[in-house]
């Protein structure tokens, strides 16, 4: 492949062939729609979509330091894990901001991290840069691994019917090795939709036979990027390069709940973390707004205002399909984020009214929680 060329997952074939819409992302060429955003959003929230999420990053993590090597990068307890759980947490810099937020699954003799496409070679370096010390590896399984999220209220069921595992036993944020159209893989009840679903971790060259049993034999509907970003933006999940970064940390977005300051082991990012906790907390946070009338729809990027000052862009934002209006996500003084609040938004030179709003946007999804 030449440098700078696209990457292709396994399923790229499969995309094309179902007509896809396809557009480079974080490094590869990835599917945005099929047919319709709009009805792909919907068949997730009242049916069952899937998705190829192949593009993400994965590390794996060995040895008898790998639980502490781990609880030193990331800012959650992994000791608070038990084998066969996942964990939300996130990779920090000094300064207690965001270089990725990433998801951890604790198996009985490993640790796999999952990362963001666009952010996992800097996560690859900033992992191996703080090594030092411990008796445990690490590797880059990334092209090793195939990864497709079934999504919706209905993928229960859809999925039951092609493995033995018990899905109804299998609790959100747990996961269990298993097969699926006969095929070896890991199935996680995890996601980035509000909805019920999973996330099926296999070997790429499984890629169109899991396919074909999931779309084929059980129906789901293939889903793009676009639907995608609507359904986690309606729910108030974080998109790292709009709503996190390396000038965000955790309290600001939103996400005190994923440090633990108390766990016991030193983690990158603590101390800053502490000074923020004791000086009172962050002075802004992420918070929702939403915009209604025709053509009120806030874009990344609009300049925002609170009282004729501008105090940041809209950091995500688009038309909600559930809830038919504008919805977005920005930073504020901590002193205005009350929901009602009034602010402005400049869209296209015309500022327009918008409101803080509560997050989630949406709260009627069927994610299985308990």
């Amino acid at each position: 492949m030449n440098a700078g060329a696209l990457k292709r997952t396994p399923f790229y074939d499969l995309h094309v062939a179902a007509s896809a819409k396809m557009v480079p992302f974080a490094g590869f060429e990835m599917p945005v729609q099929y047919a319709s955003i709009t009805q792909e959003h919907e068949t997730v929230r009242t049916g069952v979509g899937v998705f190829d999420v192949s593009h993400m990053g994965e590390f794996e993590f060995s040895g008898p330091d790998r639980n502490a090597w781990v609880n030193r990068l990331t800012c959650n307890d992994i000791a608070a894990l038990q084998e066969g759980q996942a964990q939300y947490t996130a990779l920090l810099n000094d300064d207690g901001t965001f270089i990725d937020d990433c998801i951890v699954y604790r198996f009985d003799d490993r640790i796999m991290m999952v990362v963001n496409a666009a952010n996992a070679e800097k996560d690859w370096q900033h992992v191996v840069a703080h090594k030092s010390g411990v008796n445990a590896r690490v590797k880059n399984i990334s092209d090793d691994v195939a990864l497709l999220a079934i999504q919706g209220p209905q993928s229960e069921a859809l999925l039951q019917s092609l493995t033995a595992v018990s899905l109804s036993q299998l609790r959100y944020y747990h996961f269990e090795v298993g097969h699926v159209a006969g095929v070896d893989c890991f199935l996680a009840r995890t996601g980035y939709t509000g909805e019920d679903g999973f996330e099926l971790y296999f070997r790429p060259k499984h890629a169109e036979t899991v396919w074909q049993a999931v779309v084929g034999r059980g129906g789901a509907v293939p889903c793009g990027l676009g639907a995608r970003d609507t359904l986690r933006l309606e729910v108030g999940y974080p998109l790292y390069g709009n709503d996190i970064d390396d000038t965000v940390n955790p309290y600001e977005a939103r996400l005190g709940w994923i440090v633990k300051l108390d766990k016991g082991a030193p983690f990158v990012g603590r101390r800053a973390l502490e000074t923020i906790k004791a000086k009172g907390g962050p002075t802004r946070r992420l918070v929702g707004l939403t915009m209604e009338g025709k053509g009120a729809i806030p874009r990344h990027g609009y300049d925002v205002y609170l009282k004729d000052r501008k105090v940041d862009i809209v950091r995500s934002g688009g038309f909600s399909p559930s809830l038919q209006m504008g919805i977005g996500t920005t930073f504020l003084p901590t002193h205005s984020v009350d929901p009602g609040t009034a602010i402005q938004i400049d869209v296209r030179g015309k500022r327009v009214e918008a409101v803080v709003a509560k997050l989630p946007f949406y709260t009627k999804g069927s994610v299985k929680s308990a």
